[in-house]
């Protein structure tokens, strides 16, 4: 091998000279190649100078009308290009690979599920993807399911039971509702069940329209004559206090009433025919493979379940 070839490593190759080298074989002179890369004439050529004493080559036949590539020049372009296409995808790789470590992810999720779910799952994300920055938007399942087809969030979590067309989804938990009334109310003492028919004709505290947890009951009371709701608020916290200072009964996700119902402050009623299981999923647009920080957030999901 010669020698002179011992002494030029790759850390030590100017790319810089290496695009003046493509560029005088695009262009047709150095002049041409130097402005392409706004750069001096007298900077061009001693680049290329120093380029050729490195590689004790002669690069570029000098004349009084210009310069060309020499016959060894010629060779050696094609490697220079092939350097610079490798170069650029280095450099590629690089700022993607920056982009994953500095990522922000936008998620949003209904109320039962960022008050009860999400702070375990966001967790174990965070522990996997510190330099992640998340982003949660907490709607109920309607206003995620607007977000979503806005462009607003990478992924939503939501309780209703229907889906958009287009909407892609996966299962990652599952709860029930149940009916919920104060120690004191006479639900709470009667010895005859409750049925499906008098629960339904009870004006009872309900989630706003929209609400994932209002859609189920509204899907499990269907062909039942309905009540008039007594009250509507925002959140399963809200009407769970509602609940217990003895406004009225509510039908909520064993989510929400768990806590409370181990303190006593509420209490379940049976209700015989009504078992109203729901799925709560996570939800994004195509493709149909979520991947990046989206995606691993939804596996953390469905491994919770």
């Amino acid at each position: 091998m010669p020698s002179s070839l011992a002494i030029v490593r790759p850390g030590s190759l100017d790319l810089t000279a290496l695009e003046l080298l493509v560029g005088v074989d695009d262009h047709g002179s150095l002049s041409a190649a130097a402005r392409d890369l706004h750069m001096a004439q007298p900077n061009a050529s001693r680049a290329i100078g120093r380029l050729e004493r490195q590689l004790d080559v002669v690069l570029l036949e000098r004349t009084t009308s210009g310069s060309s590539l020499t016959a060894e020049g010629t060779v050696l372009v094609h490697w220079a290009r092939e350097t610079l296409t490798g170069a650029r995808q280095f450099l590629d790789v690089a700022d993607g690979l920056r982009d994953d470590r500095n990522a922000e992810l936008t998620v949003a999720a209904s109320l039962s599920v960022a008050e009860h779910l999400m702070p375990r799952w966001l967790g174990e994300f965070r522990a996997d993807h510190p330099e992640t920055t998340v982003h949660l938007q907490v709607q109920n399942s309607a206003g995620v399911l607007e977000l979503l087809g806005a462009g607003g969030c990478d992924v939503g979590f939501i309780e209703t039971p229907s889906l958009p067309k287009g909407v892609y989804s996966a299962v990652v938990a599952r709860d029930r509702l149940v009916v919920i009334v104060a120690p004191d109310h006479p639900w709470a003492r009667r010895r005859q069940p409750l049925s499906v028919s008098e629960l339904a004709g009870t004006p009872l505290l309900v989630r706003e329209p929209g609400s994932g947890t209002r859609d189920t009951l509204d899907a499990a009371l269907e062909g039942h004559t309905r009540a008039a709701p007594l009250l509507e608020l925002g959140s399963s916290a809200a009407l769970t206090t509602a609940v217990a200072g003895g406004v009225g009964p509510a039908v909520l996700s064993t989510l929400a009433v768990d806590g409370a119902v181990r303190a006593g402050a509420v209490q379940i009623v049976d209700v015989p025919g009504l078992r109203v299981e729901r799925d709560l999923r996570a939800v994004w647009q195509p493709p149909a493979q979520l991947a990046g920080p989206a995606g691993d957030l939804v596996r953390i999901a469905q491994h919770g379940r």
